[in-house]
């Protein structure tokens, strides 16, 4: 009980380092219109710079996956949480497009290496509750949703542009001392075949990750991206240069799809107890419904931007993101499963690099209300369609009891 206790503690040592990386991740969006203005850049522009970070996070995502065959799982939480905060830090400094784009792509590379090492720890040390490890991911991510655009907007409100960044970045090194002194190797690095219980039998799941099942949920993963980072990199813009907002009124609205990312431990219980890919599909028609709303329905009421944008984080976050996590590494066998968190990552972050980008052109040339309904709206149809078609056919691991 003792070391279930410890080992309890070291990974909310860990998730509080997953904060930081929410909070770095959430910043831009809402610093976005500033940055725009001081650098002379274009909305398109913008949106890349916006959701170009999570291009360093999917090429990462892969490599990472099995770089943890390497070497340890903390060092490369480590190696990534002082990657993504030097280069969040940096960011500050950024005089145009090409070094803003290049200190957005290495924050991704470093939040990638972090999130996978992650979710390879806590699926593999918990190893009967993978999906409310997973999700736990998702639910400081929440807290990190909600911390980062409110607190960004204080001190940009206080201060220049650059200091959120500044403030931001050397944030990091709290949680690195924390990881250091007091996260121990006998929890990062225990193996798959250190947790068998001999209750499971692992029939109908795939040998690899290039499989049918995974790859379908990694397809799905890429639509659910573009939603997702659609709406995270544009969607400050849109309420501010689109309907008026004040960068403290973006960011509180904004800050409720963190309150809905708050839902993952309960969809992560979901997603254990029952079939988690009929949950994708019934989350993923929600998350379209509110996602649509949200760009072409509620005008400028700053309550109703609230509501549903804790309705969509909900879905889309709470619910979506927590089982495509962890459905992906529960559709492979278990000795895989660092490299299914790799495929994870890569699916939703290296389509997403260029969401921002996509909605930016959208409304150039459709505006606003349409350009929301095509990507944020399409995309969680088109990934609820694939959660259908990965949920046919697959048998699920047969339990056995013990003797």
């Amino acid at each position: 009980m003792n070391k279930h206790k410890a080992a309890l503690g070291m990974f909310i040592i860990l998730l509080l380092s997953y904060v930081i990386n929410a909070m770095d991740r959430q910043l831009f969006s809402v610093l976005a219109p500033d940055v725009r203005k001081a650098l002379g850049l274009s909305l398109p522009q913008v949106g890349l710079a916006a959701t170009v970070f999570t291009l360093g996070m999917g090429v990462a995502g892969i490599p990472t996956g099995y770089m943890l065959a390497k070497m340890s799982r903390r060092a490369v939480v480590v190696m990534g949480l002082v990657i993504f905060s030097v280069a969040t830090y940096f960011t500050a400094y950024a005089k145009g497009m090409p070094d803003l784009l290049l200190y957005r792509f290495v924050s991704g590379l470093g939040e990638a290496m972090q999130l996978t090492a992650l979710l390879a720890i806590g699926t593999t040390y918990f190893l009967q509750h993978r999906a409310v490890a997973a999700s736990s991911l998702n639910f400081t991510f929440g807290i990190g949703a909600i911390i980062g655009p409110n607190l960004g907007a204080a001190i940009l409100g206080a201060t220049q542009w650059q200091m959120p960044f500044i403030v931001f970045g050397l944030s990091g090194a709290g949680a690195l001392v924390l990881i250091l002194l007091f996260v121990k190797p006998w929890f990062t690095e225990v193996q798959a075949s250190q947790q068998e219980t001999g209750a499971v039998v692992e029939q109908g799941l795939a040998d690899t990750i290039w499989d049918k099942t995974p790859m379908t949920l990694a397809l799905a993963t890429v639509f659910a991206g573009l939603a997702i980072y659609g709406y995270l990199g544009l969607y400050p813009t849109f309420l501010r240069d689109g309907l008026g907002f004040t960068p403290k009124e973006a960011g509180l609205a904004v800050s409720f799809y963190g309150f809905g990312a708050l839902l993952s431990l309960f969809g992560g219980w979901l997603g254990d107890k029952y079939d988690y890919r009929r949950l994708l599909f019934i989350s993923l028609v929600i998350s379209a419904l509110s996602g649509g709303i949200l760009f072409a329905g509620l005008g400028k009421s700053l309550t109703l931007h609230i509501v549903f944008s804790f309705v969509f984080g909900g879905a889309i976050s709470g619910m979506v993101y927590s089982n495509l996590s962890a459905g992906i590494i529960k559709s492979v066998k278990r000795e895989n499963a660092a490299h299914a968190s790799g495929l994870f990552v890569a699916s939703l972050y290296i389509p997403a690099a260029f969401a921002g980008y996509l909605l930016g052109l959208l409304k150039e040339n459709f505006g606003w209300a349409n350009a929301g309904i095509i990507q944020v709206a399409g995309c969680a149809i088109i990934a609820a369609m694939l959660a259908l078609i990965a949920a046919s056919g697959q048998r699920q691991p047969v339990a056995l009891s013990q003797t």
